[in-house]
């Protein structure tokens, strides 16, 4: 993803990479490239961050101290990790989402609704396919796609991950979310909502990763504009 962001940004007059953080110490690139945040010393408008939920600590510690805006693009954070995330946001603007497409944040939109308006008398149930190496179940973007039906459904909802352990008929306030792994199979999330003799599909497909990318190249525009601390989302980048 950082290469793909590399990539995009390279085609763009008014963005420049001033640096890269990378643990293998990659080479070969028109910008240096250390091995932690820390040891970048210049400054920068935004940092954005496409690597693992093991790098949030010294993201933050950077970002805090040198108060630079930080676009979080990376899934499976611990609930202690987004206090965290919550409590930098207080400090330095912080961006971030579990899928920087356009595509799918409009998807969740959608999901709003339709649940709004078919309501407990459909069930919902989210399927999500992703690449054999892919590590988290379910992937953020299905919880993401999860935490939109829930808003706007008049029950409580109760996610449901698994359902071989599960010996009874389904409750009205579940949302079912599956996983599948295998090949490599960029993204794909299809949400379900099944009624009496009839069923509702919403579906998105991403086929590269450069969605994934321009999303967060627009992310990091927004971030950089809006000048004060806070938790800003897709949503707001959407709102414009």
């Amino acid at each position: 993803m950082g290469k793909t962001v590399a990539s995009i940004i390279d085609n763009n007059p008014d963005m420049r990479i001033v640096a890269g953080i990378d643990i293998t110490h990659a080479e070969n690139e028109s910008f240096p490239v250390f091995s932690a945040p820390s040891a970048f010393t210049a400054t920068a408008d935004v940092v954005v961050d496409f690597s693992v939920s093991e790098a949030l600590d010294g993201l933050l510690e950077y970002c805090l101290s040198s108060n630079t805006p930080l676009l979080l693009c990376t899934t499976g954070y611990t609930p202690e990790q987004i206090e965290q995330i919550e409590k930098a946001s207080e400090t330095i603007p912080v961006f971030r989402s579990a899928n920087m497409s356009l595509g799918i944040n409009l998807l969740a939109e959608l999901i709003k609704q339709a649940c709004a308006i078919l309501g407990s008398d459909f069930d919902v149930e989210i399927v999500e396919r992703h690449h054999r190496r892919k590590v988290d179940a379910p992937s953020g973007t299905a919880l993401m796609l999860a935490d939109a039906a829930a808003s706007a459904l008049p029950n409580d909802a109760q996610y449901v991950y698994e359902r071989q352990s599960i010996r009874q008929a389904r409750n009205n306030n579940e949302i079912g979310i599956s996983a599948v792994r295998g090949g490599t199979i960029v993204g794909e999330h299809d949400v379900i909502f099944a009624g009496l003799d009839e069923v509702i599909e919403l579906r998105h497909a991403a086929n590269s990763r450069d969605v994934f990318a321009v999303g967060a190249v627009r992310a990091a525009a927004y971030l950089a504009s809006v000048g004060k601390p806070g938790l800003y989302t897709m949503s707001d980048l959407m709102r414009g």
